[in-house]
């Protein structure tokens, strides 16, 4: 699959694996390891639950049996018995299962592996081959990069990051060949979310969805993903802002609605947010510039709902002085998933009636489209 040049990690509630019906079933084998395996983990998502599931390792062998009603991604770890730390590069596996008898053989170190009797398995192969000499760029430019960072070459840094979105930006296009030439591919789906990633360009990913197989579209991925695009038609620039309503930090209800006849960003956020917290001071100059000028802030906290007062404060530290609202329900938020947010922080620019007309303004680029519209 598709390497990212940085990478951002969400965490996901597991929900231990209980099944009594199992249509797949795992069968591993390890051999030559320099240090005796106990235990083999795994991890996967279906019909919207993250699953786990563990197996003793007994004489270099393993199983896992389980129910899926279509292919997906998986990834299983090893624990070494003598408390040898793991090392993610060597001791982790990223795979596909689908219902159906998988054999897995891994020689030396638990990522090399190969898989056999998946569909799904062969087509990801064939994927990889195809981006084969771009992921070697990019391991290359990581390396660059990482060293740049330990040297505090600033400006190395700004032009290896340059040079990442673009090899990026290649290695989503040759995704977006895979796509348009297996439409039937168990694997199609997963690759074209990959592909779409959180802003989705409904011009550009729809017509890709249209020509993938009725079969795959009905799958509980392809009905997921199908909302995802009905999300992004309703949220795309140029079409009106669905209104809501949630508290604000003194339980008064606060409606978008009521912005209107102002430029107003809607700015999804929380406390816990990093990201978040770092693009705020962006915010904070393009606020204390324009709000004299026909501009407004309405912030949606996904915060949780033991965190309200981790919000507050956070308000209060970063001196957001606009208007903030929370149902405090985490990414359970009803207005980010009315949005489809999926990823923070993330923002809406919309005109004073009530139009879409930017997103996604980060850094410098809130108050370049401000001036735009307003100076």
């Amino acid at each position: 699959m598709k390497k990212i040049f940085l990478l951002a990690v969400g965490a996901f509630p597991l929900m231990a694996l209980a099944q009594d019906k199992p249509n797949f079933t795992i069968e591993g084998s390890l051999k030559n390891f320099k240090n005796p395996v106990s235990m083999v983990y795994l991890n996967y998502a279906t019909d919207g639950k993250r699953l786990a599931d563990s197996a003793n390792v007994v004489d270099g062998k393993y199983s896992f049996k389980g129910t899926l009603s279509e292919a997906v991604k998986a990834q299983l770890a090893v624990k070494y018995a003598d408390g040898t730390p793991r090392n993610n590069r060597r001791d982790v596996a990223q795979i596909y299962i689908e219902p159906g008898k998988i054999t897995l053989a891994s020689v030396d170190s638990f990522s090399n592996v190969k898989v056999t009797g998946s569909k799904s398995n062969a087509d990801n192969d064939k994927l990889n081959a195809q981006l084969k000499s771009l992921n070697d760029k990019m391991n290359e430019l990581n390396a660059r990069f990482a060293k740049a960072r330990a040297d505090k070459d600033d400006a190395a840094v700004a032009s290896i990051r340059k040079e990442g979105m673009k090899l990026q930006e290649e290695i989503r296009q040759e995704n977006k060949k895979f796509i348009a030439a297996n439409p039937k591919s168990p694997i199609v789906i997963s690759v074209l979310s990959s592909y779409a990633g959180y802003n989705i360009d409904i011009d550009d990913v729809e017509p890709l969805f249209a020509k993938i197989s009725p079969e795959l579209k009905n799958t509980p991925s392809g009905k997921a993903f199908a909302e995802k695009l009905n999300i992004a038609r309703k949220t795309a620039i140029g079409q009106p802002a669905m209104d809501f309503t949630q508290n604000d930090p003194n339980g008064k209800p606060v409606s978008l609605s009521s912005f209107k006849g102002k430029y107003v960003l809607v700015d999804f956020w929380a406390s816990w947010c990093g990201p978040c917290r770092a693009e705020n001071p962006h915010v904070v100059k393009a606020y204390n510039k324009y709000k004299d000028k026909g501009f407004d802030i309405l912030g949606v906290s996904l915060d949780n709902p033991d965190g309200k007062d981790k919000w507050l404060k956070a308000i209060e530290d970063d001196k957001l002085t606009w208007t903030q609202v929370s149902d405090l329900q985490g990414w359970n938020n009803a207005a980010s998933k009315k949005y489809g947010v999926s990823a923070i922080p993330m923002n809406l620019l919309i005109d004073p009636n009530g139009i879409i007309v930017a997103k996604n303004l980060r850094g410098a680029a809130l108050e370049q489209k401000l001036a735009e519209l307003l100076d």
